[in-house]
């Protein structure tokens, strides 16, 4: 009896791959946290030294700034004069840093040299945190301690000296974690958590420091500005302006004009000249002469109630 032929396998059926799960709400919020929290960020930081600016700016002329309720635009247009010069000059900074200590990196690196790198790990290690120590207690109650002299030393030598220990003793971990990795590439032991964590908390220190430092930078940025303005006899940033008002106006500012229109100008009987706008916030106008001949400053402020009307002059 012949025996039944083999049925011989058919192709199998072409496997279908399932389509892709469509893009979740999730995914996508966790894509735009990429983009828009940096933005936040830096928008954060330009609002804060803008302020911070502005503030001294107006403070230092005896105009208060709260009084003038700029917005948040405008406090970030004022930013790029207070961390421009700061911001070009740590990337320079940082730039150089990286360049030495990645040389210093790689020179150290070289098979045979690990008791060198030991050696140069535990110094660099040690006068960083040295700097950090002597840095941070002048860097918090520099009023407790003798005063540093005047100047920009007193302002930023304290945070930049942690700065720069913070830098040294990162490098200084960076190097320690690098070494403890073995031949093939597996991560270092569970012990070099903390230094991890200690790395972290440098890098927080650095931060900080720099933070701190470009802060100070904008306020002594913003006094200067208002310095220069007062010396320049404001021509630079103020408008003159003739006053028109319905009552006299008691003031101690040099050089201004004063003309009685009498009883048939009403309501602004009274004109002054002279005067330059200073600032301007919803309800007063900070006025100052525009022949400044006493040292100190001779603010007149009056009120936008009506009883004013202030005119641009060429």
């Amino acid at each position: 009896m012949p025996e039944p032929e083999e049925q011989q396998p058919g192709p199998e059926p072409a496997r279908t791959l399932p389509p892709p799960a469509p893009e979740t709400p999730g995914s996508f919020l966790e894509k735009a946290a990429y983009v828009t929290a940096p933005a936040t960020v830096v928008l954060g930081l330009l609002y804060y030294f803008g302020c911070t600016y502005t503030d001294a700016y107006y403070g230092h002329l005896g105009v208060p700034a709260s009084d003038l309720q700029l917005s948040v635009q405008a406090y970030v247009v004022k930013s790029p004069d207070a961390v421009f010069f700061p911001l070009w000059l740590l990337l320079m900074c940082g730039l150089a840093v990286l360049l030495v200590l990645g040389w210093v990196g790689r020179a150290l690196a070289v098979p045979g040299r690990e008791a060198v790198r030991r050696r140069v790990t535990g110094w660099l290690l040690a006068f960083g945190l040295i700097l950090v120590l002597a840095g941070f207690p002048v860097f918090f109650w520099e009023d407790w301690l003798p005063h540093l002299p005047s100047g920009w030393l007193s302002n930023f030598g304290p945070c930049l000296v942690v700065a720069v220990g913070a830098t040294l003793a990162f490098f200084a971990v960076q190097m320690h974690l690098n070494k403890s990795r073995d031949e093939l590439g597996r991560p270092a032991r569970t012990g070099n958590r903390l230094w991890l964590a200690g790395g972290a908390l440098l890098i927080g220190l650095l931060t900080l420091s720099l933070f701190f430092a470009m802060a100070r930078y904008a306020a002594m940025a913003g006094q200067a500005k208002a310095d220069r303005v007062v010396a320049t006899g404001y021509t630079d940033e103020s408008p003159r302006l003739i006053v028109h008002s319905s009552v006299p106006i008691p003031h101690h500012a040099d050089a201004i004009e004063f003309n009685d229109l009498g009883r048939g100008s009403a309501p602004y009987r009274y004109q002054y000249r002279g005067f330059r706008l200073l600032a301007k916030s919803p309800s007063r106008f900070y006025l100052v002469s525009y022949a400044q001949i006493r040292p100190e400053l001779r603010l007149v402020v009056l009120p936008d109630d009506g009883t004013v009307r202030v005119e641009i002059s060429p």
